[in-house]
Formats: structure tokens, C-alpha cells, sequence
């Protein structure tokens, strides 16, 4: 599922859908979950997309098309067709159900629903196995959250063997864990079911005027009272330790996420050859770190710096830089987040930014010292990061 407006990362994704938005350094979010996919065993995915899509097609194309078809495997992009009706996707299980006849053109016992902006590592193969050995109708992924943090999410109550009792979409007030009152179980967005009962439920959905047509808010909930809907707890195989799951659904998520990965022990690791992430990438040379005067020495601490980067007499520390971007002379850039394409100017002082993809930062620049400076140019989050992006630089935004 890549269909969704991400509109709760602002700018950007002004011009990008949230799947197709860089990061990690060399990577596009919806990465993770293709990778999750093959690394899995799963060679036959599609990818329902709908919002600005233009990027997330390119990207796909470019650098996912090493399937062979000839053995069965695909990554097909299916794009909203008003396969059924003269409507777009109306939501989440109506996307589902306007591709029902290519689910069944493949036959298969069980359909995994995944949700294609979200970021972790996660073999699906052995909550596939649970959903059988338990004769679950419908398996729900689920992490543990904070009960402030699960107002954002779908909220589940299960009882002592999993089968789930209630499900809440974005609460006011979740159900925490039955002794452990901080905690809620939220879901992941990844649902797995047995593929006749998916028709059968996308069908009634489909011709039920009050639905959203919403698998959290509609299918989830409808089915709790009749059919056996259990949780699966994404949680390490072997040690039963909550494992590594990011919504990165508004800017202070992502900026988070991103500089976590600058740390020396990062709970993502993005150096783990057993689960590698798959990519496209432009190529570019290796990052270049040039002069060495006082006042004017190229170096980076603390950071993830991608190929194609040049830090020409400047320091970056605790941040993360993508590919080709250039830093010039004197210029100083801590705890950000630049995103590809980007050129920062000649005695620039930038500090807790996201700065976009494209971004000619004008020489002299000050980002992130000056609060009420910043915000009459740019986006100021709840927690006072800076995201700017090209527009901003235009005055279209």
C-alpha cells in the first residue's frame, strides 16, 4: 500500500508520495518494506500507489526490476485505474478491493497486506507460519507504544493468547496493556489474511455507504466479533525483545530517525549483510573531504556522509548528508538531515534542520539559531526543527 498522502511531513511531501521519500542516507522509505519482502522469500508483490506517485514509479522501475518474470517472481506497480466505478482509491481495503481480480488472476491461499511507509527489518515468514499454526482468519502486526504515541495509531486489546478483542483507530484515550499501564499495542499497518475471506469482507465493505473503506478504522474492527482475529507482536524470534519499528509519519519522526542511524550503535543497522536493504542508486564517486586551513578544514564527525558528497573547508557534525551534497568553505552544519542535490553556500551556520532534496542554500544562510527568523521563512515544527525545501527558497510555499 503507497497510496497515501503523507500529508503529516508537510513539505515534503509536497511533490513526493511518504513511500518515496529518501532516507537513511542512500535510501526511499518504501525500501525497507520490498526488501522485508524479498529478504522473506516473497517474490510476488504489488504496489498499490495513487498520490504524486511519478517518483515512487521511477525509483521501482529503476532499481526493483531484477525479478524474473519467468519464474514467477514480480514487483508490479498497479496504479488507481477506477477499476471498479467511475472513483479513485476511497481508501486502504478500497484499494484492495479495485485489484481483487489480479489477486486472483496469482491463486493464493493468503494475501499479506503491507503498508509501504514505514520503517524496520522484518522477516514475515514466521508471522505467515503463526497466522497458520493459530487457524487465524486475520493476523494484525503489532508494536508496543507509548499511550501518547499510540493516539496516532490503530489501537488493539487482546486477550491472553492474542486473539484481539478491540480495535480502536487513533483513540483519545487508548487501552494500555493489562499491567502495564504506559503501553499500548498499536498496529503496523500489516495484516495477513486468508485470501476467500478477504474477498468476502472487501465486498461487503465495498457496498457499505457509511465505510471509510479503511482496513483499521472498517475491515479490523468489523471482523473482531466474528471472525478469529489474532495480534502477532513484532518482537525478536528468539530473545522476545520489541524489535526496531518507525512510523517516520511527521517531520519530527523522520528527523529523528535519521539521526539515530548517526549514532555508533544504531538499533537500525544498516551494515547487516544477513538482511541487506535494496536499492536504487545513482552512481557517484565516493565522498570527498577537501582543505585543510585553520578555520577551513573539510571534515565530518559523527556523521553518515553518502557518495557523490563534497565538504570543501567546511565541518559537518552529528548529521547525516545524502548523496551530492556539496558543503562550502566555512560553513558549519550540526545535528541536520540534508537530503540529496543540495548546495550549501559560503558561510552557512545551519543547525536541527531537514533540508529537502534540490536546495540552493544562498551563501551567509542561518538556519536553526533564530526561531522567529526561521519561521518567516521556513517550517518550524512542534519540537523546533527547521524543514526547508526549494519552494520555500521561491516563495511558492
Amino acid at each position: 500500500m503507497a497510496g497515501g498522502r503523507g500529508e503529516r511531513l508537510r513539505q515534503l511531501t509536497a511533490h513526493r508520495c511518504k513511500p518515496a521519500t529518501p532516507f537513511g542516507g542512500k535510501f526511499r522509505i518504501i525500501d525497507f518494506v520490498l526488501s522485508n519482502c524479498v529478504n522473506s522469500g516473497i517474490r510476488q508483490i504489488a504496489i498499490l500507489t495513487q498520490y504524486k506517485s511519478h517518483s515512487l514509479i521511477q525509483h521501482v522501475q529503476r532499481g526493483w526490476s531484477y525479478l524474473r518474470g519467468e519464474f514467477g517472481e514480480f514487483i508490479d506497480v498497479v496504479p488507481a485505474q477506477q477499476q471498479v466505478g467511475e472513483h479513485w482509491y476511497r481508501g486502504t481495503a478500497d484499494a484492495v478491493f479495485q485489484n481483487l481480480d489480479y489477486i486472483r488472476d496469482h491463486r493464493p491461499m493468503h494475501v499479506l497486506v503491507l503498508a509501504g511507509d514505514h520503517v524496520y527489518k522484518m522477516d514475515y515468514g514466521p508471522m505467515i507460519a503463526h497466522h497458520v499454526e493459530t487457524g487465524a482468519d486475520i493476523t494484525v502486526g503489532v508494536v508496543e507504544v507509548s499511550l501518547e504515541e499510540a493516539r496516532e495509531f490503530g489501537v488493539l486489546t487482546v486477550a491472553p493468547d492474542l486473539k484481539v478483542l478491540k480495535f480502536a483507530e487513533k483513540p483519545e484515550h487508548p487501552d494500555p496493556i493489562p499491567g502495564r499501564e504506559g503501553v499500548a499495542l498499536a498496529s503496523m499497518g500489516i495484516y495477513v489474511f486468508k485470501t476467500r475471506l478477504l474477498e468476502r469482507l472487501l465486498e461487503e465493505d465495498a457496498f457499505n455507504h457509511e465505510s471509510n473503506h479503511d482496513f483499521g478504522r472498517n475491515i479490523i474492527p468489523g471482523a473482531i466479533h466474528k471472525r478469529a482475529v489474532f495480534a502477532y507482536p513484532f518482537q525478536d524470534v528468539r530473545t522476545r525483545a520489541q524489535s526496531y519499528w518507525r512510523d517516520v509519519g511527521n517531520v519530527d519522526a523522520f528527523y529523528d530517525a535519521n539521526l539515530e542511524l548517526v549514532h555508533v550503535s544504531p538499533e537500525l543497522n544498516l551494515y547487516d549483510a544477513q538482511w541487506p536493504i535494496w536499492t536504487y542508486q545513482v552512481q557517484q564517486p565516493p565522498a570527498k573531504f577537501v582543505l585543510d586551513g585553520q578555520g577551513r578544514r573539510g571534515h565530518a564527525i559523527n556523521s553518515m556522509v553518502a557518495g557523490g558528497c563534497i565538504i570543501s573547508g567546511a565541518e559537518v557534525r552529528e548529521s547525516l548528508l545524502f548523496s551530492n551534497v556539496r558543503v562550502e568553505e566555512r560553513s558549519m552544519v550540526e545535528r541536520s538531515v540534508v537530503l540529496p542535490n543540495v548546495r550549501i553556500g559560503y558561510d552557512c551556520r545551519i543547525r536541527g534542520a531537514v533540508i529537502d532534496e534540490d536546495c540552493e542554500i544562498p551563501d551567509g544562510t542561518v538556519i536553526g539559531h533564530d526561531p522567529e527568523q526561521d519561521a518567516r521563512r521556513f517550517h518550524i515544527t512542534r519540537r523546533g526543527i527547521v524543514l526547508v525545501t526549494a519552494d520555500m527558497f521561491r516563495g511558492d510555499a
